[in-house]
């Protein structure tokens, strides 16, 4: 992660770090906060800007916070890092992602921040994911000192691109994001900052700990519940400048253009290769300078400096040159292009028609074209949400497609460079009132291997609204628009194009109820690819090397792993998939906190029986310093029936090898139309 960062000791301001300062509410409650600031800010008063989020200063970002923070701090601003309300070494107890609270406690922080000596009275927020997500929300809310905001990997609209649902889908992200807020939440804040009553606490954080999968399953369809926090509902309320920034393998790409088109305010956007992280130590490669585009993004529109964003395109965009499936690619060729809009302008859109023959320029005979999905299609699907824990890209996708209806192009004589969001239209029918579909948009290489270069997941039922969902009535002809996931990839003469659509795509999308029989009218469909224009002028995209502030010092104690592991019973056909994440345990020198984590998720599911799936987690976290020994082992688990969902879900705590704490969550929620 951090090679490839060129590390600097010394910055155009001499830094000081304070370790924990506790930040007051008006109910209260302490918030706990990090700071890098100049250390003669209180004579020159600069900016402050605030990263907000649950993950713990303490341990949980201690490594990417060292980076970033004291290098921002270097060049003339306050860098604050906040655990939110009842996380890491704050107060209070926290109940569910993008409360209200959690919104009102930002709006107490950058007050706070904007009257402290030290600080000009203007404030900037930055962040990614969780971070991300509240630095929009909090923007929504227009507080006076917020002058502008970078978001990274982050959405505008909560149902339809967060970990929850995917083209009103579940995806079983879902129990995944669940279960690992299980574990990060239920460890105790740290004594060496919160005293002796770091185990009240701790005891009663774990009392009132939600399993937060509980009220995403009761809340099947896009209501109040997911509008609240999702930005797209009104683009109008945010009024600071809005960097957007995102990656190809991240699960949130789609927001940015939405952002971009929504947005009436000073708006840019960076989309790289990269998956869930922040750019300058991204893979994959190549990564980028993104602190000095911060700080020219924060130094124009906080501080009035002219550095020239305004003259940046709207859109630096990384084009990927096709890469073989099944790896991990530490770096993806490719080029950075220009852009100045998105769907449109340097873009024509070439529509192929879906006949029996495969991808076509006429649509030629209708023909009624049948699958039903094996259960356990799309284990070559790969991870959601890409971190860099192991092998979590797409797998090859032969053995999938042999289970999808496909349908081939001819081999493509010249490049073919799709940017955009491909769009598939199907005129199709079901024998069932739910069904799901994956339809994917594939590179088959001229040895047979074949490229997942995007897809989307459609429940049937919200074919006209994720709000409002009706039932299928079976044997009826429908028309079906399934915008696939925006992207940016060359696919190279000599390749073919294909479309694949499944009735599953295990264990990624949870199945239907029942097995589905989909028809699919060849003839009558078709698939619309945005394609670069040829010939089009190029204006350079160039971007600093990666740069950072010193690492932290850290040992490491047990060497971090990632295994996946399927497997497939001959007799049965079950297939399992084991996933292990271990994350090692390192001793964190500066204040001598040992940590550790191991991540386990497990998937089951028979090839004809979708009411046969199962999903279990369990993680292992644990805090160590001298005789203080802490340990939390939780666990969740997900199977349903055909009318409801049945979740499980557990917390153990030990203080050495005594357990002191347990609690147990059972919930049967309905299944609607899911």
């Amino acid at each position: 992660m951090l090679q490839s960062i060129k590390t600097k000791a010394s910055f155009p301001r001499k830094v000081k770090e304070i370790e924990n300062i506790f930040i007051p509410l008006k109910d209260g409650t302490k918030l706990a906060a990090r700071m890098w600031l100049p250390v003669d800010a209180e004579k020159k008063p600069v900016p402050a800007l605030l990263e907000y989020i649950p993950y713990r200063k303490r341990d949980g970002t201690v490594v990417r916070d060292a980076l970033t923070h004291p290098y921002l701090a270097g060049h003339g601003y306050a860098c604050v890092r906040v655990d939110m309300r009842g996380n890491g070494d704050s107060d209070g107890l926290m109940f569910d992602e993008y409360a209200k609270q959690e919104q009102d406690d930002a709006l107490e922080v950058i007050a706070w921040l904007a009257k402290q000596k030290w600080c000009d009275g203007k404030v900037g927020m930055f962040g990614i994911s969780w971070g991300g997500f509240n630095a929009l929300q909090v923007a929504a809310r227009q507080p006076e000192a917020l002058k502008a905001i970078i978001t990274l990997c982050s959405t505008d609209d909560r149902y339809e691109d967060d970990v929850h649902y995917k083209g009103g889908t579940v995806i079983n992200e879902m129990l995944g994001w669940a279960a690992t807020m299980l574990a990060y939440s239920s460890r105790p804040p740290d004594p060496k900052i919160v005293g002796t009553k770091w185990k009240k606490m701790w005891l009663e954080r774990l009392k009132n700990e939600p399993f937060l999968a509980i009220d995403w399953l009761k809340h099947p369809h896009r209501d109040g519940y997911w509008k609240h926090g999702s930005v797209c509902e009104d683009f109008g309320k945010i009024t600071c400048p809005v960097l957007c920034v995102g990656g190809w393998n991240d699960a949130y790409s789609n927001a940015i253009p939405r952002l971009m088109r929504g947005l009436r305010v000073p708006r840019k956007a960076i989309i790289g290769p990269w998956a869930h992280k922040y750019p300058h130590f991204a893979v994959p490669h190549p990564n980028i300078g993104f602190l000095q585009e911060m700080l020219r993004w924060f130094d124009h529109h906080i501080k009035g400096e002219n550095t020239g964003v305004n003259n940046d395109p709207d859109y630096r965009v990384y084009v990927m040159d096709a890469y073989r499936p099944g790896s991990f690619p530490e770096k993806i060729e490719g080029r950075w292009i220009a852009e100045s809009y998105w769907g449109f302008g340097n873009i024509e859109n070439k529509t192929f028609q879906l006949t029996r023959q495969g991808l076509a320029a006429q649509a030629g005979r209708e023909e009624g074209l049948t699958i039903t999905s094996s259960q356990n299609v799309g284990v070559d699907g790969g991870e959601y949400c890409i971190i860099w824990l192991g092998e979590e890209f797409p797998g090859d996708q032969q053995k999938d497609d042999k289970g999808s209806l496909t349908f081939d192009s001819p081999l493509l004589s010249e490049d073919m460079e799709i940017v955009g969001q491909p769009t598939v239209e199907l005129t199709l029918m079901v024998d069932k009132p739910v069904a799901h579909i994956a339809v994917r948009l594939n590179d088959i290489w001229p040895d047979g291997a074949v490229s997942r270069v995007t897809y989307h997941l459609q429940n049937l039922s919200m074919r006209e609204s994720r709000e409002y969902p009706t039932p299928l009535e079976p044997f009826k002809r429908y028309k079906v628009r399934v915008k696939l996931d925006d992207v940016a990839w060359r696919i190279p003469a000599g390749h073919r194009l294909r479309v694949s659509i499944s009735t599953s795509y295990f264990p990624m999308m949870w199945p239907a109820p029942e097995p589905v029989r989909l028809t699919v009218f060849a003839g009558s469909s078709t698939v619309t690819i945005p394609l670069r224009k040829k010939n089009v002028t190029e204006k350079p995209v160039v971007f600093g090397p990666p740069e950072g502030a010193k690492a932290i010092d850290w040992k490491e104690l047990r060497e971090h792993s990632n295994s996946r592991k399927l497997s497939i019973d001959e007799k049965t056909g079950a297939t399992k998939l084991e996933i292990i994440d271990d994350f090692g345990q390192q001793e964190l020198k500066p204040h001598g906190l040992i940590i550790g984590g191991v991540g386990r998720e497990n998937f089951e599911i028979l090839p004809a029986d979708p009411l046969s799936a199962k999903m279990e987690t369990h993680w292992t976290e644990t805090r160590k310093r001298g005789p203080w020994d802490i340990r939390t082992e939780t666990y969740g688990r997900l199977t349903a029936t055909k009318t409801h969902w049945k979740l499980w879900g557990k917390i153990e705590a030990f203080e050495g090898k005594k357990r002191i704490f347990v609690k147990e969550f059972n919930e049967e929620i309905e299944r609607r139309l899911q």
